[in-house]
């Protein structure tokens, strides 16, 4: 009976961190009839309704939630001591979406570090396309780019984002006048990712720069790019100016393949974590993507 009744409280505690049944019944690999099944058993046994159904859901009752705050990290403790005890002899695959950009740029030069701590652990990561389509949910933690406050509720924010104008010294050479005033920029070409996220103009950064800058200049023009990494190389090459994202400037600056004449500027926007499964391994990840960005902003 007790050990029927904590498997229903561990239950409780995972639907309790979705939406919806049909999304916790992905987690589990159950059926959504059998979750709710289940959790109705639950509920005979406590003599209380933990969830209330509604149209866009479930939410937790006000005993349900008293039932989660006082066991969830409890559960949560059982679960990370049994991982330590047993993952050495295990081999797991954490499917990983997120943008090429930010692949490219940001997390593969960091990933080594990952396997030499936890070499147990497979990532495979799944960069696509331009945007992360965190709707079709075949990924274990997807990373995507978007505006603050972000489109789901339910994601965790690992790192704010800023702007920062980059160009190659040559590029620079031939318009001096660029800090001075709007008059050079009229004259130069901009490099443009044509879709930091879903929904906004095409020149939508530059447009915010500009404006933040006080700068009254065309911002639709110039040449424009799916991914900020090809916009930047193209600045590298002397072709224009990219606004860079701060997160994904590796060592250019240092090398000197690019100089950015401006003060970055905060971008109102930033990386936001989304966790299909949750369990031990995708929190040792999370843990390690968010230990990884304090180095970056520090």
């Amino acid at each position: 009976m007790k050990s029927a009744l904590l498997n229903g409280v561990n239950l409780v505690c995972v639907v309790a961190r979705h939406t919806s049944i049909t999304s916790a019944a992905k987690q589990l690999n159950l059926t959504v009839g059998a979750v709710s099944q289940q959790l109705q058993q639950v509920e005979d046994k406590l003599g209380f309704s933990v969830f209330e159904r509604h149209a866009r859901g479930i939410r937790l009752t006000e005993q349900g939630n008293r039932l989660v705050e006082a066991t969830s990290h409890h559960l949560a403790a059982i679960e990370e001591n049994v991982f330590q005890l047993t993952r050495v002899s295990e081999r797991k695959q954490i499917r990983l979406k997120l943008t090429p950009s930010f692949a490219f740029k940001w997390l593969v030069p960091r990933l080594e570090d990952f396997h030499r701590r936890y070499p147990d652990v497979q990532t495979h990561t799944l960069a696509e396309g331009a945007l992360v389509d965190s709707d079709n949910r075949d990924f274990d933690i997807a990373i995507d780019y978007g505006p603050m406050p972000y489109k789901r509720s339910e994601a965790e924010l690992l790192m704010e984002e800023w702007l920062i104008p980059v160009l190659s010294r040559d590029y620079l050479a031939k318009y001096p006048g660029l800090q001075q005033g709007s008059e050079a920029w009229q004259q130069v070409t901009l490099l443009h990712d044509i879709m930091p996220w879903q929904g906004v103009p095409k020149d939508y950064e530059w447009q915010y720069w500009a404006s933040e800058q006080r700068l009254d200049i065309e911002t639709n023009k110039g040449h424009f790019f799916n991914r900020t990494d090809m916009a930047m190389s193209a600045a590298e090459a002397g072709v224009g100016v990219a606004l860079a994202r701060q997160a994904l400037l590796g060592n250019e600056i240092e090398q000197g393949r690019l100089i950015a004449p401006f003060a970055p500027i905060a971008a109102h926007a930033g990386y936001f974590i989304i966790t299909q499964f949750d369990d031990p391994y995708t929190r040792l990840f999370k843990d390690w993507l968010k230990e990884q960005s304090q180095s970056t902003l520090n």
